[in-house]
């Protein structure tokens, strides 16, 4: 990183969240002197009055959008209407109106759920409109993705700055364990947890087990986010990963170590599989703007435990 972020006013939406948070630490690190993370709390980007009041509240020069509704198969299938239309007023409102107020750059987070359902492995850039995506959490991707098409129309008719990232499943200390709405390691972190302070000798799992599935640690997925927003610069869509691929029961038994539970793993094959493979061609990340991700899975793994498990003295003492 260099001095770009010295004189900078950055917007995260959504920075009260676990992404947000490792961003925001980073942007202090790095010098940052006006940092405004803010969350629902802080106003409903679906309204357009909440969005222009924070404009001008704000006066921000880079817009980094990381606000979703999100959550994992089970809340995308309860929920699909809202998570399509939340996410879509949100992207389309402050994209348009970050314009009119004159941001220098916006940098749009998307999401893997916009691929194809049956995307070639690794998943590149160039595919992207090669498919719909998997049923489950289509709605959710598909909003996700007119943030590219927006970002793109843009910058054809206005020559305005705005960059599309695409992001794997993120994970690590500080993540979203609430069972309704986590993703798949946090969900299989506390159903584990539970597990062994219950005394159960064994834990459900949903699907097969056969899909595959790349994870990115969140402080990765946050210097990968600077890096791009302060060096590049394109139309073009840029995947953030790890470039690795692991089935959904090698996890399920990875966490299972981790936890120290030594009980059975059932697969409950009723519930969906969701998409059934999922990997990143991350060449032109590393290629763009340098980003490659450092942490390894196993070591990201055994934080991400360690840390809920101090979460879980703390809320118990």
């Amino acid at each position: 990183m260099t001095g770009f972020w010295h004189n900078k006013r950055v917007w995260i939406t959504g920075g009260t969240g676990f992404l947000g948070r490792a961003i925001t630490a980073k942007l202090e690190r790095l010098g940052c002197p006006a940092i405004a993370a803010t969350g629902r709390k802080d106003g409903d980007l679906t309204r357009l009055a909440d969005v222009q009041q924070l404009l001008a509240r704000l006066r921000p020069d880079l817009i980094i959008h990381l606000a979703a509704v999100v959550g994992g198969i089970g809340a995308n299938r309860e929920h699909p209407a809202e998570f399509f239309y939340d996410n879509l007023m949100m992207g389309a409102q402050l994209m348009h109106e970050s314009w009119k107020a004159g941001v220098s750059k916006f940098v749009a987070i998307g999401t893997i759920c916009a691929y194809p359902k049956f995307a070639s492995v690794p998943f590149r850039e160039d595919d992207l409109w090669n498919g719909y995506p998997e049923e489950t959490n289509a709605p959710y991707g598909l909003a996700k993705k007119m943030l590219l098409v927006q970002a793109q129309a843009y910058r054809q008719q206005y020559g305005w700055n705005a960059i599309y990232l695409l992001p794997v499943n993120l994970y690590g200390p500080g993540d979203n364990f609430d069972p309704a709405t986590s993703h798949v390691i946090p969900a299989l972190i506390k159903k584990f947890v539970d597990a062994q302070k219950d005394g159960l000798n064994h834990i459900v799992a949903w699907g097969d087990g056969s899909p595959t599935r790349e994870f990115l640690y969140v402080d990765d997925a946050a210097d990968g986010i600077l890096l791009a927003a302060e060096h590049y610069n394109k139309p073009d869509p840029v995947n953030l990963g790890s470039g690795m691929e692991i089935s959904i029961k090698d996890l399920t038994h990875i966490i299972a170590r981790h936890v120290g539970f030594n009980g059975e793993i059932r697969w409950d094959t009723t519930k969906p599989n969701g998409q059934p493979r999922r990997q990143l061609d991350v060449s032109r990340a590393r290629r763009e703007f340098g980003f490659t991700a450092q942490m390894s899975f196993d070591e990201g793994l055994r934080r991400t435990v360690e840390w809920y498990r101090n979460q879980e003295r703390i809320f118990n003492a």
